[in-house]
This record gives structure tokens, sequence and C-alpha cells, in this order.
């Protein structure tokens, strides 16, 4: 696997190129065409993003996104990171890219000292579980500027004992 490489880059450092690789990479899973990605891309990121690519043979073939976000707690606003896409290439899931880019996300969270969250579906808790992320009850949260399926599990990870005893309200776009 040493055609591997991954790099973890700021928003404001992505260049076109890479831009652009990380909204094909993205259509594939969510086909909404890649112009209408780039324009999503360009209205949702902000600069200090952190995004994980895998490139393998220069080529980019994963993908995970951190989003540097707040949320309210007892009325006062913290900084947490969102957890928002980790994508792996149907090709190239057998070399366990997906763990390698959950593994560089999870030791980016703990090494940025903040709380971290991510929406998923219940058929993949399991595979975040492996990263010692952990299922979160929904009547201790909210999250006041996205909507997402009833059925999808919101899980955390680095949570101090203040932020597991409270109330907490995240913001996605803010």
């Amino acid at each position: 696997m040493h055609n591997l490489i991954l790099k973890t880059i700021l928003t404001k450092k992505l260049k076109k190129k890479e831009i652009l690789s990380i909204c094909k990479l993205k259509n594939t899973q969510w086909n909404y065409g890649v112009g209408s990605q780039l324009k999503w891309f360009s209205e949702n990121m902000q600069d200090n993003d952190i995004h994980n690519l895998a490139y393998f043979k220069n080529k980019v073939v994963g993908y995970g996104l951190l989003r540097k976000r707040n949320f309210l707690l007892k009325k006062r606003k913290y900084p947490y990171l969102y957890y928002d896409t980790l994508i792996v290439l149907k090709k190239y899931r057998e070399l366990k890219i997906g763990d390698k880019i959950s593994n560089l996300t999870v030791k980016t969270i703990k090494n940025l000292k903040l709380h971290s969250m991510l929406i998923c579906e219940k058929k993949i808790i399991s595979f975040h579980k492996k990263y010692k992320w952990k299922k979160i009850t929904k009547r201790r949260t909210k999250i006041l500027d996205h909507k997402y399926p009833k059925d999808f599990s919101i899980m955390c990870l680095n949570q101090t004992e203040t932020i597991k005893k409270g109330n907490i309200k995240y913001f996605i776009f803010n």
C-alpha cells in the first residue's frame, strides 16, 4: 500500500484541482452533478475546515471532512468539529482507506482537543464505534440549522463531562 498518501489540508489551502477532485468523488455517492457539488462546496466550506484526502497513484480516492462549527451549551457558544463526510471510491474500499481516513480524523480531533459530532445512518454506527465514537440521545441534543432523517443517529467523540450532562444545540452551517 506504499502508493497510498494521506494529506490534511485546510479549505483556504486547497487548490482548484483538489476541490474539483473532491466534488467529483462526492458526486459518485451523491449524484447531483459536479457543478452542483462545486456550488455547494463554495457556499458551505469555511477557510479553516479540515479536508483529509487519500491519494492512490496521485488520484483522490478517499475523502473525509471536518467542519469547524459552534454549539450552544447553557447559552454559551463553544467550538466543535462536525464530521461531515467520509467517502471512498468503491473500487478502493478493499484497501481499508476508510479506516485510514477515520484514524486520521480521530487523531486530528484529539490533537485539536475539540468535541466532535457526526450524523449517520444506523447501519454504519458499528463502523464508527470502532474509532470510539459514542451514540448520544436525541432528547439532549438538537441541530438548529439542519434537518436530517429521523432514523439517523448522532454520535460524539471527545466529549467532556460538562458536555455529556448538558443539553447541546449544534450549528452545522454557522
